[in-house]
């Protein structure tokens, strides 16, 4: 995986490389105020808008991308290039609006509305403001008080954001050189949205003809959601991964969530664990038998690919049990290979406790429940704990799924403990 994550960053930054190289070749050296801000102005809107391409590449849903690199470092990545790419749209504004006021001698109030006054440069303007929107709605603090739902359909403004962005390009000499490079860079990208995001997910319905199976209630506000289908060998699904899930039924049918398979596909038969955590996963509780589902991927690269180590041990925070089970069943190993830690408030919030507790003695697997609230002055998963429970810790592999806060605290102790880092494994539920 990490080669894999390597490779494509390589990709990224050459690519990088190469629209710095274009712009190098069409800079005529200048002293001149207004030069000078051309110039800057030209290097960060090719790369901004090089970077408004890697973003759609990103969220185009490449099954060799997403399984090598791992949703959670694609999340990552989106974000940490977002910001960056609104940085370069604002520079790109302000270098411009500058090098216009300069050369002309307007002042700036007169500059931008002469500016605005050029229809590409007004479009590019607002795909500005629909892409600060999105960036907006990414800062965690408005993030964890917007639904699901409302979030995503923000995050769609990014496609129209690029095709306003993609207008202005047009229009202006920035395209000049390298046309050839960036016209194979916008064809690329677009095929590949479009047969990932619309051709594979209507290929994929027809062919597995996915409906709901049974409803069936686990705990406190969670459900398993069973669902049968046609060929679902074809779709190579492992343990570990997750599906982007579409119920075709009034209230669900607008939103696919992403939700991971807990247990491994069996027969005509997938299985996903849900808690109720927001509106749109609370209504998953009345659904029908007989719905037909939308399923797209599989998606994620939390599986026993990763595994490099004989003995795995198993972290899973709260509904992080749904992959941790699935991988608990299916990963190959003897007596005592395999642990499971789970976590949970209480007693009561244990999920599939009684399938995890027949596959521990079924394989003669360790399994390990750390109860009690979060802010307790008793941290079970802290360096020492963990080295208790588990004493030959930093030989094993470990598998992290959590809520954010519960995984990157987990990390850290497992890094203190002595694990090294590129044998933790892990995936946050977040959006």
């Amino acid at each position: 995986m990490r080669d894999a994550a390597g490779r494509v960053r390589s990709g990224i930054l050459g690519g990088a490389g190469v629209v710095v190289l274009l712009w190098a070749v069409q800079v005529r050296p200048s002293a001149r105020p207004d030069a000078l801000f051309a110039t800057a102005a030209h290097l960060t809107g090719l790369l901004a808008g090089y970077g408004v391409l890697v973003l759609l590449f990103l969220m185009a849903r490449v099954p060799a991308v997403e399984h090598g690199v791992g949703a959670d470092r694609l999340a990552r990545w989106h974000a940490f290039g977002g910001r960056h790419v609104l940085l370069l749209c604002f520079g790109h504004g302000l270098f411009a609006l500058l090098g216009y006021a300069v050369h002309t001698g307007a002042d700036l109030v007169r500059a931008v509305r002469e500016l605005l006054g050029y229809p590409a440069v007004a479009a590019a303007a607002a795909g500005t403001v629909l892409l600060a929107a999105v960036g907006a709605t990414s800062a965690r603090a408005v993030r964890r008080r917007m639904p699901y739902e409302t979030w995503r359909g923000v995050h769609l403004l990014v496609y129209l954001a690029a095709a306003l962005g993609f207008g202005h390009q047009l229009a202006g000499p920035d395209l000049a050189a390298g046309a050839w490079f960036w016209a194979l860079a916008h064809t690329v990208v677009a095929v590949l949205l479009v047969w990932y995001r619309a051709v594979v997910p209507v290929r994929q319905a027809l062919r597995h003809a996915l409906r709901v199976a049974e409803v069936r209630f686990e705990g406190p506000g969670v459900v398993s959601v069973v669902v049968r289908g046609e060929h679902l060998a074809e779709l190579r699904a492992e343990p570990g991964q997750f599906l982007r899930w579409r119920f075709l039924q009034r209230g669900l049918w607008p939103t696919a969530l992403p939700f991971s398979l807990s247990a491994p596909v069996r027969g005509d038969t997938l299985r996903i664990t849900v808690k109720g955590l927001g509106g749109h996963s609370r209504r998953i509780r009345r659904l029908r038998p007989g719905t037909r589902v939308l399923a797209t991927g599989p998606f994620g690269a939390l599986t026993a690919a990763r595994r490099t180590r004989p003995k795995v041990l198993l972290i899973a925070g709260g509904v992080g049990i749904t992959p941790m089970r699935a991988l608990f069943e299916t990963l190959p190993g003897g007596p005592g290979d395999i642990t499971l830690l789970y976590r949970a408030g209480a007693e009561e919030h244990l999920v599939l406790r009684a399938e995890l507790e027949a596959i521990a003695a079924e394989r003669r697997a360790g399994l390990h429940y750390l109860l009690g609230p979060s802010g307790a002055a008793y941290d079970p998963l802290a360096p020492q704990a963990l080295a208790g429970l588990v004493p030959d810790l930093a030989e094993h592999d470990v598998y992290l799924c959590g809520p954010p806060g519960m995984a990157e605290a987990t990390r850290a102790a497992l890094l203190r403990a002595g694990v090294p880092a590129g044998r933790i494994h892990s995936e946050c539920f977040s959006f």
